[in-house]
């Protein structure tokens, strides 16, 4: 297993960066791709629509509670949670989308997988609660430890690469909760019911099979070229 370093900077991530790709407009009828939101308050909005458009999905921005209607599941991305959780009071979206993850599809990476938890450490509001897990923020370390290696997720995908950046640690796991991949033995990526989440960033990779396990096997939907 090799366990690779990836570079960063005070502002932000960046690990292999990927091209954005087109967002495509919405369409009507059979061929209609299932409409996936993502939150865009904060964190790469640009790199998960380009994996969830590759996995045949419509990505929608999500940044005030009226872009909800109308979508199927959600994706929760990185950033910084505190930040997050702020901003969701400021723009209203803090109820709607909790009443979301209680009932629909959703994954969360990094900042996202603390936002699902049911206890994280030194955060303004309280998380959704919606996987029951104690999350330590920053677990893997700072921004200059980001690394890259390969992951346990046998459920998912083989030789699965997972980006490491200000990545948070699962240091418990309740009963309910399926453990779907690991890393040097550790939970990196837990499950509970619809709602998924990982510590890792899937999107600053090439490697699109996460995104698509989560849509078809998670969320149960069946993407454009499925149809």
């Amino acid at each position: 297993m090799t366990r690779r370093r990836v570079s960063s900077h005070r502002g932000g991530r960046t690990a292999r960066p990927a091209t954005s790709r087109p967002v495509p407009a919405a369409v009507s009828g059979p061929s209609a791709r299932p409409r996936v939101g993502v939150l865009g308050l904060q964190g790469d909005f640009a790199l998960h629509a380009a994996a969830l458009v590759a996995v045949g999905c419509e990505p929608v921005r999500i940044s005030l509670p009226e872009h909800l209607e109308g979508i199927e599941a959600m994706v929760l991305p990185g950033g910084e949670s505190s930040t997050m959780l702020r901003l969701l009071d400021s723009t209203g979206l803090r109820a709607p989308l909790e009443a979301f993850v209680r009932t629909r599809p959703v994954l969360g990476t990094c900042a996202g997988l603390i936002l699902l938890s049911r206890e994280a450490d030194r955060l303004p509001r309280p998380t959704f609660g919606a996987i029951d897990m104690a999350v330590e923020r920053n677990g893997w370390g700072r921004q200059v430890h980001s690394f890259e290696d390969t992951i346990d997720a046998p459920t998912v995908a083989r030789d699965l690469r997972g980006v490491f950046i200000r990545a948070p640690r699962i240091r418990r796991v309740g009963k309910g909760v399926e453990v779907f991949a690991n890393y040097q033995g550790e939970p990196v990526g837990v499950r509970q019911g619809r709602v998924a989440a990982i510590t890792f960033h899937p999107e600053l990779t090439e490697d699109r099979r996460l995104h698509a396990w989560f849509v078809r096997e998670v969320a149960g939907l069946i993407p454009a070229e499925a149809r």
